[in-house]
């Protein structure tokens, strides 16, 4: 599908056929990620409103749908608030179906793990984000894309000095991201540092405040995708990021965090800052998660970091969208605290 081709209003449930619909399919999905409509659209303006008590149990059905559940309209109450995303008009929802039919595998896991996380403990929800992504990295639409796009992490470039650089004074740790040749991409020698560096300030009880800014002409592009398809078997990746993940080190010290971002953010580059006790980003910065593009999702953190600052349904729109949102967008969701203009 074009996304400048909207999908016709009809291929939209109304809300007084759901309920028909969750009987006919009360044990299993309506769609699924096999389907050719691996979705379910919902037209929030069309039929009678669901009374509360049918709501709720229309609300348990909607959430155990295998497949993302979009709502289309302006009456975002009730039925609206059991969707996984919410779109005011059809506006944007051809790119969102794009993703969604060339990697259903991916949409319907993100939309499950974002379920299953919105009232769990941070560090748990962590594992569940990380077994999903490892889950699909194993997945055909992973393998399609790695194929396409073979690691060569010997190509990331470098510069001197240690990836973060850090600064001590007095009682302010500062943290600055120093690979800015390859954009402070998020290679495994990146998260590395910023490991130690969170560790050693949820150590030292003498440390008050973190500081964390980036050097070259962006915050982070996000993982390096160079090295996307070099960790081995999934089982063993999760492992990996169950002992060296930055967003649960960083969790361990999150009330003295102060993150400023600036240009591009993308994927981990705004993941892993959305834990910050403070965000701030300059006038220019941009925020983006095309993992679906890649057949993942959020892996970083951002399933768990995301939420807590937007909402459920606008992560949803963020990743399977995986458009682009400018600081002013994200300063009105609350993605980011407040817009600043320092020298980056």
């Amino acid at each position: 599908m074009n996304p400048d081709t909207q999908p016709a209003r009809t291929e939209a449930l109304t809300q007084d056929s759901l309920a028909g619909h969750a009987l006919e399919s009360a044990y299993s999905s309506l769609r699924s990620p096999f389907d050719a409509q691996p979705y379910l659209l919902i037209d929030l303006d069309a039929g009678t409103t669901c009374a509360p008590a049918q709501l709720r149990l229309l609300a348990r059905w909607l959430e155990a749908q295998a497949c993302p559940v979009i709502g289309i309209g302006s009456r975002t109450r009730g039925i609206g608030e059991a969707c996984d995303l919410v779109l005011s008009d059809d506006a944007g929802l051809g790119g969102v179906i794009d993703n969604i039919v060339r990697a259903p595998l991916a949409a319907m896991t993100l939309v499950q793990v974002l379920r299953a996380t919105t009232r769990m403990a941070l560090a748990r929800a962590l594992s569940v984000e990380s077994l999903a992504y490892s889950t699909l990295q194993a997945g055909p639409e992973f393998q399609r894309w790695s194929a396409a796009n073979p690691p060569a992490p010997e190509s990331i470039a470098s510069d001197d000095g240690p990836a973060v650089l850090i600064e001590r004074s007095e009682d302010r740790l500062q943290l600055r991201l120093n690979r800015p040749s390859s954009r402070n991409a998020m290679s495994v020698e990146m998260r590395d540092a910023l490991v130690e560096a969170f560790e050693l300030a949820a150590m030292d009880n003498s440390i008050a405040h973190v500081d964390v800014s980036a050097l070259g002409a962006c915050f982070s592009a996000g993982g390096a995708l160079q090295e996307f398809g070099t960790a081995g078997d999934a089982a063993s990746s999760h492992a990996v990021r169950s002992l060296r993940l930055p967003a649960a080190t960083l969790l361990r010290c999150e009330a003295i965090v102060n993150v400023h971002v600036h240009g591009a953010c993308i994927g981990s580059g705004i993941e892993l800052p959305a834990f910050a006790d403070r965000l701030t980003a300059s006038p220019a910065s941009f925020f983006q998660l095309p993992e679906i593009r890649f057949g993942l999702i959020p892996g970083a953190g951002g399933c768990i970091s995301i939420p807590r600052r937007i909402g459920r349904q606008r992560t949803a729109y963020l990743a399977l969208s995986a458009r682009r949102i400018n600081a002013a967008t994200a300063l009105d969701w609350g993605l980011v605290d407040e817009i600043v203009t320092t020298a980056d």
